[in-house]
């Protein structure tokens, strides 16, 4: 089994006409992006309070 990169196969599930999956893919990534931004801001308000 080789690697891929989540947009390649986004684009290839596309190709084949996997609309389904390519969404699934999809809303993964955007879930993931939500919770890494929603952790960063945690991070940051914690180092402020911290810091004072």
């Amino acid at each position: 089994m080789k690697t891929e990169i989540a947009p390649l196969l986004i684009m290839s599930k596309l190709e084949q006409f996997d609309y389904a999956g390519a969404t699934a893919v999809a809303l993964l990534l955007l879930l993931i992006s939500f919770v890494m931004l929603f952790g960063i801001n945690l991070l940051q308000r914690w180092t402020r309070k911290t810091a004072r």
